[in-house]
């Protein structure tokens, strides 16, 4: 993954149960992001996200936006290891 960059995303405002996570997978998968995303007790959503960065950056945007039904209010953001052996994009448990 030369050139390759990877960020700690921690969106808050109403994200959960809105179909957030459902749609950052997708968004993901056409921007040609790896990575994965989860619900968190404090009623964030949280992802890590790594790719070229311009798709990051891409996907960054949408997450600023969000689904319809999202209220994005803030999207935290910061630098994170790449991991070479995540493979497309998934959903998980609530941590």
């Amino acid at each position: 993954m030369s050139g390759a960059v990877a960020r700690r995303l921690v969106i808050a405002g109403r994200v959960q149960g809105v179909g957030f996570r459902e749609a950052l997978v997708d968004a993901a998968c056409a921007a040609g992001v790896t990575g994965w995303v989860r619900n968190r007790t404090d009623g964030t959503v949280e992802a890590l996200v790594q790719g070229p960065p311009a798709s990051v950056e891409r996907l960054l945007a949408w997450c600023r936006r969000g689904p319809p039904l999202a209220r994005v209010v803030d999207v935290g953001m910061s630098p994170a290891a790449l991991d070479p052996a995540l493979d497309g994009f998934e959903r998980l448990p609530t941590a």
